[in-house]
């Protein structure tokens, strides 16, 4: 009864934020209690998510204080230089953009953090897509798909555990998975240039000094319909697909075209270089694990704000400028916190992860490294990676022996689903993505998970074919 339950919460959640009948806070706070109350453990719901809150408020309070570090940086225009220069090398092709975007992502991934990937790409790029009327969905698709396969490096998680998990050297688990982690990552950029080629179809081209000096215009709704009748464009017109939509915010365009004027009133040029280096400084003992990331941006935000903005209604305002996306972001990570809390607590999670398990047939025992490949994608989508590493692949592992599959076979093909896992709600991350992209969630996971489904299977293919899985 608990995996029915599971199951049926989980995808009351995901038809309710897809169809956009709730919001996704409403969502993650109200089904899981009414879940919880089905279930008859209604009487515990408060001790349920008091531990989802306990687990995951480190992680809000790091998103809060860096998104008010990023949103600062972004205000005194140290992302500047970076949006002019990859508007300059993609020539305002919104091809070439969105594969910038694929290239961004995953070169900023090598951290490890997605929560700090998101905010850089975004901070980098959300210019550039609101100047060209470009479908926010492309970007956000395209970030949490290169994140989630590089994801997969030692010090990102999933390998650490599936190695802690199965006792086994992570080097010796990552190391012969390059290879088919490459073809994934290819993929990657393969299905951004082609989504780019839409892009490019749909809108046409901007000069550059058209793209530079265009003054911002009401948000449309695309839906699906292409906007011609810009006199701006060239070659607009026709229909776009149905799935590149607008974020459909209705913003007017001073704030989502800030980060090009070279006019506001935040810019600080003379502490450029104290920007850049803080941040710098920032990253390295983030990655270094000097302290912990929730104090590092505590610490980074304060700096920031006090050099940059010495007087205190400056502050103020900076502060108050980015509380919106605080707001929305950290609110989701609580709200996420009852879901997840319900699902653990209820013992929803282990009887969901039994029920799959004990479904493989005998039959296909040896084959259990494809099995455990394929599981990969639905399981880590469903829970989260501590749930997976730690509560499942100990039982694939123990299937796959039976039959003389190697552990190290299992542990390889349980990475396969991280393209995926990076668009789960379960993901804290994803929210800061869509948040500071002013994207709906439920046209991020629309537009999304068929593309993450399809580079997750490329990785296990190529691991197949390389023998490595």
């Amino acid at each position: 009864m608990l995996t029915i339950l599971g199951f049926a919460m989980i995808a009351t959640f995901l038809v309710l934020i897809m169809t956009k009948k709730m919001s996704p806070i409403a969502a993650l706070v109200l089904i899981p209690a009414l879940f919880c109350v089905a279930v008859g453990q209604g009487a515990k719901l408060g001790d349920y998510v008091i531990d989802g809150v306990g687990n995951l408020a480190p992680t809000a309070a790091m998103l809060m204080f860096a998104i008010v570090y990023f949103g600062v940086m972004i205000d005194v225009g140290l992302f500047d230089p970076i949006v002019r220069g990859i508007l300059r090398f993609c020539k305002a092709d919104p091809m070439r953009i969105v594969v910038g975007t694929a290239v961004l992502a995953a070169i900023v991934s090598l951290d490890g953090d997605g929560s700090t990937t998101f905010m850089i790409t975004v901070s980098a790029m959300y210019p550039l897509y609101k100047r060209l009327k470009m479908s926010l969905v492309v970007m956000t698709g395209v970030a949490a798909t290169a994140n989630g396969v590089m994801n997969t490096l030692p010090w990102g998680g999933p390998t650490a555990r599936a190695a802690t998990a199965l006792k086994l050297d992570a080097s010796e688990i990552f190391i012969p998975m390059i290879p088919a982690l490459a073809v994934g990552l290819l993929a990657v950029f393969l299905l951004s240039y082609v989504l780019g080629l839409r892009e490019r179809k749909r809108l046409g081209m901007l000069t550059l000094d058209e793209a530079l000096v265009r003054e911002p215009e009401q948000e449309t709704v695309l839906a699906g319909a292409g906007g011609g009748g810009d006199p701006l464009r060239k070659g607009s017109g026709g229909s776009g697909p149905a799935d590149l939509t607008q974020d459909g915010d209705g913003d007017e365009g001073e704030d989502d075209f800030k980060g090009l004027d070279p006019d506001r009133s935040t810019l600080r040029p003379r502490l450029y270089w104290f920007n850049a280096g803080l941040t710098v400084a920032l990253l390295t003992a983030m990655i270094m694990q000097l302290m912990p990331i929730p104090v590092l941006f505590l610490l980074g935000a304060a700096l920031a704000l006090t050099v940059n903005f010495p007087h205190m209604p400056d502050q103020r305002a900076r502060i108050a400028a980015h509380a919106d996306n605080v707001l929305n972001v950290s609110g989701m990570v609580f709200a996420a916190a009852v879901f997840t809390g319900v699902l653990t607590g209820t013992g929803m999670v282990e009887n969901m992860a039994d029920s799959v398990v004990s479904a493989v047939p005998d039959a296909m025992g040896p084959h259990m490294a494809i099995v455990t490949g394929l599981l990969s994608l639905p399981l880590t989508y469903f829970m989260s990676n501590d749930g997976f590493y730690f509560g499942v692949v100990p039982v694939l592992a123990e299937a796959g022996a039976a039959h003389g599959v190697s552990p190290l076979e299992i542990a390889r093909a349980s990475l396969a689903g991280q393209a995926l896992h990076m668009s789960s709600p379960l993901v804290p991350a994803v929210y800061v993505l869509v948040g500071m992209a002013k994207v709906e969630f439920g046209d991020h996971t629309r537009f999304t998970v068929k593309w993450a489904v399809l580079t997750s299977l490329v990785v296990l293919g190529a691991g197949i074919l390389f023998g490595t899985i």
